[in-house]
């Protein structure tokens, strides 16, 4: 499929990146992660809207496969944007190597984010000398852990595609309620696209967006409402001590002198 590159404020009303297929022929049967179900039976993902959540439980592949698209978008596997070059890895997975990105059009400007290595990221700044302008000014190592995501979110963040792995890992409620104003801000714009892997059930209700499970054996599309976070998460703030006594039962037997 042709593309054209994308630069300046251009604004576009649907996303960017519109389908995200597996080449057949690059897919190892019975090997990881072609082994995991959701995989299976091969990947074929039509993007309809700015944003787009993977959901499922752990293990289900949501950060292998953000982490593909990621690499096949130019972005360093292990966060940051095209120029950012702090990863000793050179070579594609192989889950990356079998995947194929549409775009109409296609862009350059992004970042992809992995919590689990932000801490690298940042140092990674830091190497490079790096005034931190683009991120408020402060070094992010001198900034909690929410805090330094925040100011990414809100500096670094402008136009582009931008494919986050589990945000909310250190953001609290409230700083997750700002992330969703930043999104809001980006995408109704159309100046951005976002592709989110979480677990938040704050998160997950950003009106208008598409949600894509990847629980069982193929990815697919799941309301809100019937996500097992929303719904655990609903049950358990409802009555706390429903779940408490299945969960401690074999820690508080009752001795008689109660």
């Amino acid at each position: 499929m042709a593309t054209r590159s994308i630069r300046g404020p251009r604004c576009l009303s649907g996303p960017f990146l519109r389908r995200i297929t597996v080449l057949a022929d690059r897919v190892r049967p019975g090997r990881y992660p072609f082994n995991i179900p959701a995989f299976s039976h091969g990947i074929d993902i039509t993007i309809t809207s700015n944003v787009t959540f993977f959901v499922g439980e752990n293990g289900t592949g949501k950060s292998t496969l953000l982490e593909a698209i990621a690499e096949n978008s130019g972005f360093n596997a292990e966060g940051g944007d095209r120029q950012h070059g702090f990863t000793n890895h050179k070579d594609r997975s192989d889950l990356a190597s079998a995947l194929r990105l549409s775009w109409l059009p296609k862009v350059i400007e992004g970042f992809f984010m992995r919590a689990e290595s932000f801490y690298n990221f940042a140092s990674y700044l830091e190497s490079v000398n790096s005034t931190f302008s683009r991120y408020g000014g402060r070094r992010l190592h001198d900034q909690s852990h929410g805090e330094a995501f925040l100011a990414l979110f809100s500096n670094r963040f402008e136009r582009g595609i931008y494919i986050l792995d589990e945000p909310e890992a250190a953001l609290s409620p409230q700083r997750q309620l700002s992330f969703l104003s930043i999104i809001h801000r980006l995408a109704t714009a159309g100046h951005a696209q976002f592709i989110i892997s979480t677990h938040s059930p704050i998160i997950l209700a950003y009106p208008g967006a598409t949600l894509l499970s990847l629980d069982g054996n193929t990815i697919h599309e799941v309301k809100y409402m019937d996500t097992q976070h929303y719904r655990v998460t609903k049950e358990f703030l409802a009555a706390p001590e429903r779940y408490f006594r299945h969960l401690f039962s074999t820690d508080f037997e009752d001795d008689g002198n109660g």
